[in-house]
């Protein structure tokens, strides 16, 4: 997992991961150990200091059991593809 990895494989898996978050409702110790792993799975993902703040709150939002239903993989895809600007950018700087 790393940045050369394709749009479209990111949000599988952070569908993937956010849908491994909810087995927690289920089964509530899995929050001990998802908490922590889904930190980690962030930071392979998204790298540079947004990831590392991608992964506190991803661990923080894990952590606690009442937010625990925000899709935090997937507000990150979102806001990494859709609203960030920083892709645009390398092209521009590629093309000139």
């Amino acid at each position: 997992m790393n940045d050369s990895m394709s749009k479209n494989k990111k949000l599988m898996l952070g569908l993937f991961f956010d849908a491994c978050g909810y087995i927690s409702y289920v089964f509530p110790p899995f929050d001990f150990l998802w908490a922590p792993l889904s930190a980690y799975f962030m930071t392979k993902l998204y790298s540079g200091t947004k990831g590392k703040v991608a992964a506190t709150i991803a661990f923080i939002e894990e952590a606690l059991p009442i937010v625990d239903f925000i899709p935090s993989f997937t507000l990150m895809w979102i806001y990494t593809y859709v609203f960030s600007k920083e892709e645009n950018k390398e092209k521009i700087i590629e093309i000139k």
